[in-house]
């Protein structure tokens, strides 16, 4: 029996030494900025139990309180019968900031496995002391030296503890030129959650949101004196569409703050580390913003394609010898950064006798800070329907080249088509541009009429004149005129598009929130919340038979209000929208503030039907 055992605890061991990750990794870290006076751990970190040699670097501008300590990890885990096995070691120091500035901390080296390994460097920021807690500890309040940002005490939330504020990166700007827009928040208090998020509706600009990662990073940052927790809450890209002084409004946050208080009972106090929480709400108003936006410089080219910012343009043909009827496909390749999205297709002037059928657009470009950067590529298809050699222009692509602040004008290159006659004179073909060159016949050549001796039989009375016989004639007849009534009847009801969306609103409304339901039992979190988003602002669009790009939350209440919704329904409809849109970015359970959503979208869904009236 023991002998069994030992062999299956040395098959154990051998398997956690097979599945091991043989790549051994020899990683530092420490926080990005801390203030002076603080402390913090620096860790080397090596993936491996097989060391020797450890040797840190030479560390300046830090007081080294302790270290290096050293401890070990080792885990084993077994996922669908395949075992893995990790093991590390780790060497710690305590340090503490004496000094303000940009710190380097030189890599560590060590022998693991046998070889010799050297660690990543770290850079780090120390911040100056924190201001208020420095006079309080001069006042004889506070402990010398301490620089840890303190909220103000009791239970209320000055508007230095917690504030939000938006920044613009550029405020003055062209036409069309991006720029940054950043809704930053700085705290020094327990920030739990949004209640309510109302931002502006960026009226005369064109926004795009950046997408910023689902795990929000927290830093420090020093800011008039006080070091806050950071972090970057929401980014935009905006493109303004006209000149003049454009206002962005002011954006309100419903913050909800853990607040500690004291507590008297000394039995209540021991178990609770002398602290209380209660819930403290606070509103946050970010200032209004003027951004001056100039109109673009006078002397347009006449092909101005309303591009701003930094392009390049290309062409390339499928061919340059076809046949007749053969397709040509130009291709054309808009690449750089800027408003790429409102850039107008160039226009190529193929020979008066092509058949030239409407552009494809592909758009390949991702969101950045500065635009739209990518490319914009665009394919024309056009078919020679006669022989010859012709002469497809170069063309001439203009923007507003946002650097030089200047008209450029990029030209392609001059094609020349040699086009033989094909087999098939008469026939016709075009592109189904929708599946690239993919060509089909439209019809055959023109046949001869076949001539043949048909011998005439005499009238009998068995069929012709007959019932039956004339049956045939009225039965089609009827059928005809029956289904062209029903057919123009509706014809008549597709005709009013109004109706037809009003009428469809519920039935496409529902069939979202169903694709919502699916997403919300994924826990796929933001498909989710855009597509209930999707189907409110869609709902409220068909109903009202208003587009979507001409509705706001500050001219829907008018809306609804002429179409006799009540003031408590559109009071519901705009909780829920503002709800949907930063639930996903409160923290907390989030299938419970999922399912709170999904039920309150269903339930307004229903009263909006039965409260709007046509």
């Amino acid at each position: 029996m023991r002998k069994i055992v030992f062999l299956w605890i040395m098959l154990i061991i051998a398997s956690m030494h097979a599945f091991a990750d043989d790549k051994v990794s020899f990683t530092a870290s420490a926080p990005d900025a801390v203030a002076v006076g603080d402390q913090f751990r620096l860790s080397y970190t090596v993936t491996t139990q097989k060391v020797r040699d450890f040797r840190a670097p030479s560390i300046k501008g830090f007081d080294v309180l302790m270290g290096p300590s050293r401890s070990q990890q080792s885990s084993v885990q077994m996922i669908n019968g395949q075992t893995t096995s990790t093991s590390s070691i780790t060497f710690t120091y305590i340090l503490m900031a004496n000094t303000e500035g940009n710190f380097t901390i030189p890599g560590a080296t060590i022998t693991a496995d046998g070889n010799q390994m050297v660690s990543n460097s770290l850079q780090i920021k120390v911040l100056p002391a924190d201001q208020a807690n420095n006079a309080s500890s001069e006042n004889g309040g506070g402990k010398q030296g301490s620089t840890t940002s303190r909220a103000s005490s009791g239970t209320a939330v000055s508007n230095s503890d917690l504030f939000i504020t938006v920044t613009p990166n550029k405020t003055t700007v062209y036409e069309q030129e991006a720029f940054l827009l950043t809704y930053k928040i700085y705290t020094l208090v327990d920030l739990r959650m949004f209640d309510n998020v109302k931002l502006p509706d960026f009226k005369g600009f064109h926004s795009q949101e950046v997408e910023l990662p689902n795990d929000r990073r927290w830093g420090l940052e020093h800011y008039k004196g006080r070091n806050y927790q950071t972090t970057v809450y929401r980014q935009f890209v905006l493109f303004p569409q006209q000149s003049g002084k454009l206002t962005i409004d002011a954006a309100r946050f419903d913050a909800v703050i853990a607040k500690a208080t004291q507590v008297a009972d000394p039995f209540e106090a021991f178990f609770n580390g002398g602290n209380n929480y209660v819930e403290v709400k606070k509103t946050l108003l970010t200032p209004q913003l003027t951004i001056d936006v100039k109109s673009l410089p006078a002397g347009k080219p006449a092909d101005f394609s309303g591009g701003v910012g930094d392009f390049n343009i290309t062409s390339s043909i499928n061919s340059t010898n076809v046949k007749t009827n053969d397709a040509v496909t130009v291709k054309l390749v808009i690449s750089g950064t800027g408003n790429l999205k409102l850039v107008s297709n160039p226009e190529i002037k193929f020979p008066e006798d092509f058949e030239v059928y409407d552009p494809k657009v592909d758009n390949k470009f991702r969101l950045t800070n500065t635009g739209l950067s990518g490319s914009k590529v665009i394919e024309y298809l056009a078919i020679p329907r006669n022989a010859g050699t012709y002469k497809i222009p170069a063309v001439k692509f203009s923007y507003f080249d946002i650097n030089t602040r200047s008209y450029k004008t990029l030209s392609t290159e001059e094609y020349e088509l040699h086009v033989e006659k094909g087999a098939g004179n008469a026939a016709q073909t075009i592109a189904n541009f929708t599946s690239k060159e993919d060509l089909k016949i439209l019809n055959e050549d023109i046949r001869y009429i076949k001539q043949n001796e048909v011998a005439l039989v005499q009238r009998g009375d068995f069929f012709f004149g007959s019932l039956t016989y004339w049956l045939l004639y009225l039965i089609p007849g009827i059928a005809f005129i029956a289904f062209f009534m029903v057919y123009r009847k509706q014809i008549a009801a597709n005709a009013n598009v109004a109706r037809m969306r009003t009428k469809k609103a519920n039935k496409v409304a529902v069939r979202r929130m169903k694709q919502a339901g699916k997403l919300l039992a994924d826990n796929k979190k933001d498909a989710f919340y855009d597509e209930v988003l999707k189907a409110l602002w869609g709902y409220i669009s068909d109903k009202l038979n208003i587009p979507i790009s001409q509705l706001s939350k500050d001219n829907i209440e008018e809306k609804l209000r002429n179409y006799g919704v009540n003031d408590v329904l559109i009071k519901e409809f705009l909780d829920t929208l503002n709800n949907c849109e930063f639930a996903r970015f409160a923290p907390g359970d989030d299938n419970q503030a999922m399912d709170k959503v999904y039920s309150a979208s269903l339930e307004v869904i229903s009263k909006m039907e039965n409260s709007i009236k046509h």
